[in-house]
């Protein structure tokens, strides 16, 4: 079952990329990861009061509340440098690199959690790497003009590159953190972290004021890539509660697949040579792991 799950937060993150995307184009980065956030939360807390998990609250112990307080504050961080990336660079550059978040995550699964690996799966891994290094290709300064921010180079590489460690740092954090309360409940509270996180820096950068100026079509896109993102969310901390992390985010990670199809359609965003030589090792690597 923790597989079905996993493949649900695949498809949903994949969606996501493209809707947050849209949903960006005009607002600043932070202010729409807060905006999408609340979204997210009020997802979470409706989904734990329909299970009735909100009565274990109480029963969570302090080194889960820890846990789950430290993967909310590497989420965050990983959201505010993934969004700004996508503002900046292109989907199909941005997500293969926030997917090299699997190789980190892979290897600190080893080291902190115990997590076997055999040759197959570094061969995996390092199918994965290479993929990634052949899709990253430098933005170019008259594609990234349009884009509010926008500095084209290797400004989104920065931005991905921490994106990638944040998240690698959140699937451990996270594995610890709900092994002590029911999935749900725990993907609702941290969620909480983040929304205080994500404002409190819209706050101090009195990006609060530009929300009247966001648009219909943002709104609508930004609320619903929250729906997408709470839905992956929690099927993503379901699978890692039953799943070993080492398979369970390889698998999420197969959302690279859907982004890109998805970036090709709506943006039209082209794959050189390259790049989907790059995508095709990464999704061998992906499903070698899997297998």
């Amino acid at each position: 079952m923790w597989m079905a799950f996993a493949l649900g937060s695949a498809l949903f993150a994949g969606v996501t990329a493209v809707l947050a995307k849209l949903g960006i184009r005009d607002v600043d980065s932070n202010l729409a990861t807060a905006l999408r956030t609340c979204v997210v939360l009020v997802l979470a807390w409706a989904i734990v009061l329909v299970v009735g998990s909100q009565g274990t609250i109480g029963g969570i112990g302090g080194r889960t509340w820890l846990f789950l307080v430290l993967s909310g504050l590497a989420t965050g961080a990983s959201w505010l440098c993934y969004f700004r990336a996508l503002q900046i660079g292109d989907v199909n550059k941005v997500v293969p690199v926030d997917k090299t978040s699997t190789v980190l995550t892979m290897a600190l699964a080893v080291v902190f959690l115990g997590e076997r690996i055999d040759a197959a799966v570094v061969v995996a891994m390092a199918l994965i790497a290479v993929g990634t290094l052949l899709m990253i290709e430098r933005v170019e300064p008259d594609a990234a003009a349009p884009r509010p921010g926008g500095r084209g180079g290797w400004t989104w590489l920065l931005y991905a590159g921490g994106s990638a460690l944040f998240a690698a740092l959140t699937a451990i954090l996270g594995k610890v953190g709900i092994e002590g309360v029911e999935s749900t409940l725990g993907t609702a509270i941290r969620t909480g972290v983040v929304l205080a996180m994500a404002w409190a820096i819209v706050l101090a950068r009195g990006g609060q004021r530009q929300i009247r100026g966001v648009d219909r079509r943002s709104w609508l896109f930004l609320v619903l890539s929250g729906a997408t993102t709470g839905l992956s969310w929690l099927c993503y901390y379901r699978a890692l509660q039953q799943g070993p992390a080492s398979v369970v985010v390889p698998i999420d990670k197969l959302s690279i697949v859907v982004s890109v199809a998805a970036g090709a359609v709506v943006f039209h965003e082209r794959l050189r040579a390259r790049a989907a030589i790059g995508l095709g090792l990464i999704v061998v690597g992906t499903l070698a792991l899997v297998v």
